[in-house]
């Protein structure tokens, strides 16, 4: 059979089963999918080992978490804070100095039976005061008279054991004030209670200012 033949036989079998006698070539079905998935593939393999891959990939940081103040004080006397980028240092004013301790008046004893100071004990536990304050009230007198009824300072007129200005102040508590010592107690310690509270206040008064 000729190859003219073979071509005209060819032909009469597509015209019969109604193929294209136009001579162009038929794609099959599944030709284009396979050429559409084949080029992306590439497309992917071409930008994972491009070296200018990198060029073109946005760097993406964490933001960065914020650096928190700190304080510290030396010594009570400066304050500094720290931050990221600065650094300051406030002066911190000094505490206040404590205040002075109280004077404390020293041991009176027992007193002599009989004696100005024994007048002055049994009042004080009369009033329901105690051996803290018995020493406190002979200490300050001790300063004042010296626990002497006549005592007289010639410059300001005070008089008796509890140094009344003027003395005669004294007759409130009994007209013997002038020479009865247990009158010159009882209002000296009238006078302490009402203004000072007790004798030790009076006596922290007078060691601090002088008199009382």
């Amino acid at each position: 059979m000729t190859i003219e033949t073979r071509a005209t036989a060819l032909r009469a079998h597509r015209k019969s089963v109604g193929g294209d006698l136009s001579g162009r070539h038929i794609r099959s079905s599944w030709s284009l999918p396979l050429f559409a998935a084949a080029a992306v593939t590439s497309l992917v393999v071409i930008n994972a080992v491009s070296p200018d891959a990198d060029a073109v990939a946005a760097e993406v940081r964490a933001p960065a978490a914020p650096v928190p103040v700190q304080e510290l004080v030396v010594a009570g006397t400066y304050s500094h804070t720290a931050e990221r980028d600065t650094f300051t240092a406030t002066e911190v004013p000094p505490p206040p100095p404590p205040a002075p301790a109280a004077p404390v008046a020293p041991a009176a004893g027992v007193p002599d039976p009989g004696t100005a100071q024994a007048i002055a004990f049994s009042m004080l536990q009369g009033m329901g005061w105690g051996q803290d304050q018995f020493d406190c009230l002979v200490a300050l007198w001790n300063k004042e008279s010296g626990w002497n009824v006549y005592a007289h300072n010639a410059s300001s007129g005070a008089y008796g054991i509890p140094q009344a200005l003027p003395g005669d102040k004294m007759a409130s508590a009994g007209a013997d004030w002038a020479d009865n010592p247990a009158t010159q107690i009882s209002w000296g310690l009238s006078y302490i209670s009402g203004r000072y509270s007790t004798p030790c206040g009076a006596w922290e008064h007078s060691q601090s200012v002088g008199w009382y």
